[in-house]
């Protein structure tokens, strides 16, 4: 148990790791006001027998003392509740935040392929249900576990004061009560993994159905994707009932000792009394303990199987936070040039190679072309010439720096992205633009837009530069999105521009302002594309033919042309698809 109390509060970022700290030292302060109703009580108890028993005269002396210790049980215990709630609140809400950033902060420097390994949904559940649940659902078991020991041993050491053989009697229930909740915690071992891995499933599995949903409906696959959903969700509600199962039998085991240890101190103290070893005032403040001292125990105890699930979800946070990111720890440097130089450079999929032995230079404010049959590496290679992923062999340089010899973040201001499968994220329109300069004006963005053939579109819209598009930009069509995202690439204005086929599914009506827009944005940059249209590829500096992950051909369009090689048999192909007609 105490295992699992380190590793959640080591989690904690140093400012919310002390809130809980504080809220724990609050605690014992609680505990102890808690625990001085045993006083009260006790001084009430001793001055109405000592008056039956006609030893003494009941005055109002204690029955103001009685109320004072009461009082300030009272005010002491529910300051220090407020405070030890609100400590522990916000350092439960403020932990899941911060490490959501730190999530996402971490994703933004490992390498592409780990995405490829990894599901959505995976990081979703983490970054949803498992900080959900250690915000919320841990904070409380952590604090209430913690807080039902401090009552107990409290009310142990207060009865203690009174008489030390009660005290053995309440330490030996106590102990056999924290046997029974280890039990209870290593029986939940085995099934608390399957119900945090069912729970990520769940989401999976959801994230999946909606996000093809299209393709479902189009294949009449409704019924089946529903039952493989339908599944999931049956074994998650199984796994979620099982857990539960699994902690009953003990769970009430657990309640049946914290009675009879109850009952045993009642049993006890009467005995005590008859044989006259205790006083009937100590005998009556026994008996109160024994309920105090239950509700102590069943405050701890009936949380503790829980702490399993806080352990699996701060290692499956844990588990991406681990992840060894790419070298990033390089210098923030201003490239003198941004020439751009691969020398025979590597790289492979798990075994599969994707890049072999590729040089290829590409002189500052050039244009070079990218260009060969699907799959023979081409995006790859602009990955890692940006360093989205890292060489298995060879360099890259821009400016005649090693790529690795840069911070991430200065690297990546040298770059600027227009993907074939553009993302808008759900917000206004000119906040997706700002993403390349969050910094903007609204005139900068106007500006931008302009230069994008954009403006117009969007001033039609219903609340022009502040509409809020749906997740991905679903509600624009795919030349709409194309143009914000080229707007976006102007507003960061770095001077590489990569091109990933932007305009490979662009109808005939938006290809004319699309290619205005790439015009503006590439403008003295040097500029990498990947494109299949001919009208994009032949005025280029350079134009690369990629086969297999090596460069087969090399040169301009007209010398591609006259070799008779793979770029011509490309060049052909495409005439032949153009002239096609219906």
């Amino acid at each position: 148990m105490f295992d699992t109390l380190i590793k959640f509060f080591n989690f904690c970022n140093a400012e919310n790791r002390h809130k809980f700290y504080g809220s724990i030292i609050v605690g014992i302060f609680n505990s102890f006001f808690m625990a001085l109703r045993i006083g009260a009580m006790a001084v009430m108890l001793q001055g109405v027998i000592r008056h039956v028993q006609g030893e003494a005269p009941f005055t109002m002396d204690t029955v103001w003392l009685s109320l004072g210790i009461m009082v300030a049980s009272l005010i002491g215990a529910t300051v220090t509740k407020r405070v030890m709630s609100m400590w522990q609140t916000e350092g439960g809400y403020r932990t899941c935040a911060s490490k959501r950033i730190e999530i996402a902060e971490h994703l933004r420097y490992l390498p592409m392929g780990y995405f490829n390994k990894n599901s959505l949904g995976y990081i979703t559940s983490v970054t949803t249900n498992t900080m959900e649940q250690l915000g919320d659902v841990a904070t409380r078991v952590v604090m209430m576990v913690t807080q039902g020991i401090l009552d107990t041993v409290l009310i142990i050491v207060m009865i203690a004061f009174f008489d030390w053989r009660i005290a053995i009697v309440a330490t030996i229930g106590f102990a056999i009560f924290q046997f029974i909740n280890t039990l209870m915690r290593m029986n939940v071992r085995a099934v608390s993994h399957e119900k945090v891995e069912s729970d990520s499933k769940v989401v999976e599995k959801v994230l999946e159905y909606i996000q093809g949903i299209a393709e479902v409906k189009a294949y009449n696959m409704t019924g089946k994707r529903s039952k493989e959903l339908n599944e999931i969700i049956d074994r998650n509600t199984s796994a979620n009932i099982g857990m539960e199962l699994k902690c009953v039998p003990l769970s009430n085991l657990q309640t049946f000792v914290a009675k009879l240890t109850g009952v045993a101190i009642m049993m006890f103290s009467i005995h005590f009394y008859l044989n006259g070893s205790m006083e009937l005032a100590n005998c009556a403040v026994m008996l109160v303990c024994s309920f105090m001292l239950f509700a102590a125990l069943e405050l701890g105890g009936s949380y503790a199987a829980l702490l399993r699930a806080v352990d699996i979800s701060v290692n499956r946070a844990n588990d991406i936070l681990n992840k060894p990111t790419m070298d990033i720890d390089g210098e923030d440097i201003a490239p003198a040039n941004h020439d751009i130089k691969a020398d025979t450079i590597d790289f492979a999929y798990d075994k599969r190679k994707i890049i072999d032995n590729v040089t290829l230079s590409i002189p500052e404010k050039t244009t070079t072309a990218i260009v060969g049959p699907s799959g023979s590496g081409k995006t790859t290679l602009c990955h890692l010439l940006s360093r989205f992923w890292d060489v298995n062999a060879g360099s890259v340089t821009l400016g005649g720096r090693r790529v690795q010899d840069y911070s991430m973040d200065s690297l990546m201001k040298n770059f600027s992205f227009v993907f074939q499968n553009v993302y808008l994220f759900r917000d206004t329109i000119e906040n997706n633009i700002k993403f390349g300069n969050p910094s903007a004006t609204h005139e900068q963005v106007v500006e931008a837009a302009k230069k994008a053939c954009c403006h117009d579109f969007i001033e039609k819209l219903p609340d022009g530069y502040n509409t809020v598009i749906g997740e991905g930009g679903a509600s624009l069509s795919g030349g709409e999105r194309q143009r914000i995202s080229i707007a976006r690439a102007i507003m960061k204005d770095s001077p590489v521009i990569i091109l990933d086929e932007a305009t490979a599914n662009v109808d005939p009506e938006n290809e004319r302002d699309l290619m205005l827009a790439i015009q503006e944005l590439t403008r003295e940059k040097t500029v990498i594309m990947i494109a299949h249209r001919l009208k994009t590829v032949r005025h280029a500096d350079q134009i690369v033919v990629l086969d297999k992950g090596r460069i087969v051909e090399q040169g301009k369009h007209e010398e591609l042309v006259k070799n008779g090689g793979i770029y011509a048999r490309f060049i052909d192909s495409r005439r032949e698809a153009v002239s096609w007609k219906l």
